[in-house]
């Protein structure tokens, strides 16, 4: 199988160079509070985690000598995320790493002297935390997804496996992706395709969101960013698997799980290059002077023997554009 990334155009300059372990302060204690929307214990969340974690190890920070972690997790709920982020500034805190939008939102508006880095903002300028991407003036800096750039061409690969559709359902949570969802709208529109949302908050929404698609019988499934459905990403490939619904989704654990195909940033990978401005702030850089970074490649993912249980057929332009295949 040819596999080849998608490269994009990173801002220049914006290249984070490899860690390299160097001797901290003697007696230096550094304190880094990250902000989840999820909770750490989450299986999956965990997992995203492990290359910032290790990162910092690598970077020459020990938990227990010379760092605490205080980590605070909204178990899904957005309505903590002010709280959390207040007791991270009471903790007196070195760096905030926020882990999405409402949760470096959150951050932001917890407070304007802290530093803060967000791993994955879909609008970081529209959103009010950065000026621009090259300076970025103020506390925050950080990584962004480039989600709405890719709503797109994620929509192009859709139609060209289902060259036919034109009825598609999104399952989308709007505190996490405004902005992704409108650019779905234009994208459908422009290509002449009925869509059907629905706003997901809570496993309830979930359930109704389930229950409405049933109902419709769209012709494919879009999976926006939502917090809810990332958390049960499996109930929802199942559902679609049962639905026999072609489906496309915005991060690769999706397909992993069962879901059809996938274009998107790698999260993990986010987190193992804020690593690199976490250091640098330690170290006394400023955010200000640490330009917002956009990811390097985009992964399309694709799940053959999902394809083969709906009775879709990948076309073979499809599976040599693939980063990986799932058998």
């Amino acid at each position: 199988m040819n596999r080849r990334r998608y490269v994009l155009i990173a801002l220049a300059g914006a290249l984070v160079s490899p860690l390299r372990v160097s001797a901290q302060p003697a007696g230096k204690v550094y304190r880094v509070g990250v902000l989840l929307i999820t909770s750490r214990a989450h299986p999956t969340t965990a997992r995203i985690l492990q290359p910032f974690e290790q990162g910092l190890r690598e970077a020459g920070y020990v938990e227990g000598k010379n760092l605490v972690i205080e980590w605070r997790g909204a178990e899904g709920h957005y309505e903590r995320l002010p709280t959390l982020a207040g007791e991270l500034v009471a903790r007196k805190v070195d760096v905030i790493v926020a882990g999405a939008d409402a949760a470096a939102i959150a951050a932001r508006n917890a407070t304007r002297a802290i530093p803060i880095v967000f791993v994955a903002a879909t609008d970081p300028i529209g959103q009010g935390l950065v000026k621009n991407f090259a300076r970025p003036e103020g506390n925050v800096t950080g990584f962004a997804t480039l989600g709405e750039a890719a709503v797109g061409k994620r929509l192009e690969l859709f139609r060209e496996v289902l060259p036919n559709i034109t009825r598609l359902a999104a399952i989308h949570d709007p505190e996490s992706d405004r902005r992704g969802i409108a650019a779905l709208r234009e994208a459908t529109a422009k290509l002449n395709m009925q869509l059907r949302q629905h706003e997901v908050r809570s496993e309830a929404d979930l359930d109704r969101a389930f229950r409405a698609i049933e109902q419709e019988r769209p012709e494919g499934l879009a999976v926006a960013a939502s917090v809810i459905a990332y958390l049960n990403r499996k109930r929802v490939a199942e559902f679609a698997a049962e639905q026999r619904l072609p489906s496309m989704f915005s991060f690769a654990e999706f397909v992993e799980a069962g879901g059809l195909m996938s274009y998107s940033f790698n999260y993990s990978d986010n987190y193992r290059r804020a690593v690199a401005y976490v250091d640098k702030i330690l170290k006394g850089a400023k955010p200000a002077d640490l330009p917002v970074q956009q990811p390097m490649t985009l992964e399309l993912v694709v799940n053959l023997k999902t394809a083969r249980q709906i009775g879709v057929k990948i076309p073979h332009s499809i599976l040599l554009r693939a980063d990986r295949v799932i058998e």
